[in-house]
């Protein structure tokens, strides 16, 4: 009741609020079973606001408790019913973009936040600042959910930078495209080239020339178009924000 009298308090002060972004994870007990609760509170109080959430996904190889499968395994169910857009994440694959990428010998878990926080801005970054395309939590659901049950997400993030550190290379719009589609960028440990894309959304920040990501989003769609399912016809969908982010040019 306390958490769900603060969330009103916020939601009383927004001139349009567009939704809830809640991060937690589906191996403890907390994450998966608080989280979720709260996630069906607020559904029952906002059934017409946007409830996206930034799940952690339990992964064999980064595993410190042994009932994560059965916390997962009953948390999802509720992801599948209340919430609109989950993005899974999973430490395994931020790790590995740590000792990859990022060439960190000790990452910490504020190495992991820092990526999970930069995927997040990403995402909302067209509800914050100007654009060519903009985009919102609601026209990222409209335009990535086929099938209402069909919301669980991959993260794909270019380009990688570890904290604190600077990129002094610009980097073109077909060299990010090719990264954001790279199974290296992705957070969560599922290789996209083992199946197929049934939808997609690329955000770009950063000025650029909006015809030139246009054409990449065509190129990539007809390069890779095994890898597209047929039946859903120019399913990527792009937007273009004109802030880059911190550090980035």
């Amino acid at each position: 009741d306390s958490v769900l009298d603060v969330v009103r308090k916020e939601a009383e002060s927004c001139d349009c609020l567009q939704g809830f972004q809640i991060t937690h994870s589906l191996g403890g007990g907390t994450g998966s079973g608080m989280g979720t609760l709260l996630i069906s509170k607020i559904r029952e109080e906002y059934p017409d606001r946007i409830m996206c959430t930034y799940s952690v996904c339990p992964s064999p190889k980064v595993s410190d408790t042994v009932v994560e499968p059965y916390n997962a395994t009953l948390s999802v169910h509720q992801l599948v019913e209340n919430a609109d857009e989950v993005m899974c994440l999973d430490n395994e694959a931020l790790y590995d973009i740590c000792f990859r990428t990022l060439k960190l010998t000790t990452p910490t878990y504020g190495d992991l936040n820092h990526l999970v926080c930069a995927a997040m801005s990403g995402i909302t970054t067209c509800l914050r600042f100007p654009g060519q395309l903009n985009s919102d939590l609601r026209k990222l659901a409209v335009n990535l959910i086929p099938f209402p049950r069909l919301h669980f997400f991959m993260i794909g993030f270019a380009p990688l930078t570890s904290r604190g550190s600077q990129q002094y290379r610009a980097l073109t719009v077909p060299e990010l495209t090719q990264q954001q589609f790279d199974a290296k960028n992705m957070m969560c440990a599922a290789d996209p080239r083992h199946g197929r894309y049934l939808t997609a959304a690329c955000m770009f920040r950063g000025r650029m020339s909006t015809k030139e990501v246009d054409e990449q989003m065509l190129n990539v769609q007809n390069k890779n178009s095994s890898y597209f399912v047929e039946w859903i016809p120019n399913n990527i969908k792009a937007s273009v924000c004109d802030i880059p982010p911190k550090g980035l040019k």
